[in-house]
């Protein structure tokens, strides 16, 4: 069991029978009444993020998670396929499941799968990724680092993201995973 005063950011714990990871938590103690515990949670089946208020000294049921590289296969349009790289086990999961993180994976990549009570759950990633710009438009004469202005450019994965003008067909580009914003030139 773990208690609300032990709850660390990327906690995963288990409320009324669904499983959540801990977002955010801020410790609250108003000058009358009990002392509580304001969250921010994330549902682990769907994604969904919602916020939270338990009293202090509440009890859950703590979650075992395992991360295991496992290298990105395909996805086929119901399931993402993965592989263990040490056992050469294959996993499906289904791809709406994953479908945010496979927007900056390519096939064939290494990457964490996050298993929750033994079942596949989703996947971590890292805070950027670099990817490989496959179309935009050509960049003008003039369009500097300092110039200012975006334009659209289609990413390796198929992702749609806003570049700098001076980004080109071929440049490889490093994008924040939370947000999809880019971040530099790789």
């Amino acid at each position: 069991m773990i208690s609300t005063n032990q709850l660390k950011n990327g906690n995963h714990i288990e409320v009324e029978g669904t499983i959540f990871k801990v977002l955010d938590f801020q410790h609250v103690k108003p000058g009358k009444g009990g002392a509580f515990v304001r969250t921010k949670l994330r549902r682990a089946s769907d994604g969904n993020v919602i916020d939270r208020t338990f009293r202090a000294g509440e009890k859950f049921r703590s979650v075992r998670t395992e991360a295991r590289k496992m290298q990105f296969l395909y996805a086929d349009g119901v399931d993402a396929h993965f592989m263990d790289s040490e056992s050469f086990e294959q996993i499906a999961m289904p791809q709406s499941a994953v479908e945010g993180e496979l927007r900056w994976t390519t096939p064939n990549a290494e990457v964490d799968v996050l298993f929750i009570d033994g079942e596949p759950a989703t996947l971590q990633l890292p805070a950027s990724v670099e990817l490989e710009v496959t179309q935009t438009e050509p960049g003008l004469r003039g369009d500097t680092a300092s110039g200012g202005g975006s334009k659209p450019a289609t990413l390796e994965t198929g992702t749609t993201i806003q570049v700098p003008l001076f980004v080109n067909v071929g440049d490889r580009v490093k994008v924040q995973t939370e947000t999809g914003d880019y971040m530099s030139r790789a």
